[in-house]
């Protein structure tokens, strides 16, 4: 059984017992979450898809951990302007174990 769902502006196709990484959420390590916006459920070749979201459908999942991607370097540079512009980004992550679907 997999469920597609929508967090923090992105979305996921998650399994029971998967791991996996999404933007920062406001939980404690441990605590355990509910995630309400569940696009699509699949069982096997069956799936089905919400419009937008398939009712009464929800996936628990359990806050891991807490970190920072690795970092992505932004370089700005205009041509013969003598404009050099250095920048790092480091993006925050919660990382979430999926625990169960219902659908």
């Amino acid at each position: 059984m997999y469920a597609v769902i929508k967090t923090g502006g992105k979305q996921y196709k998650v399994a029971a017992g998967e791991k996996i990484k999404v933007e920062q959420i406001a939980a404690d390590v441990g605590q355990e979450i509910v995630i309400d916006q569940v696009l699509a459920v699949g069982i096997g070749a069956e799936l089905k898809v919400g419009t937008p979201l398939v009712a009464g459908a929800n996936v628990k999942a359990t806050v891991v951990s807490h970190g920072r991607h690795d970092k992505v370097r932004i370089f700005k540079m205009r041509r013969r302007k003598h404009y050099q512009k250095r920048q790092g980004h480091r993006q925050n992550f919660t990382e979430l174990e999926i625990s169960s679907i219902n659908g």
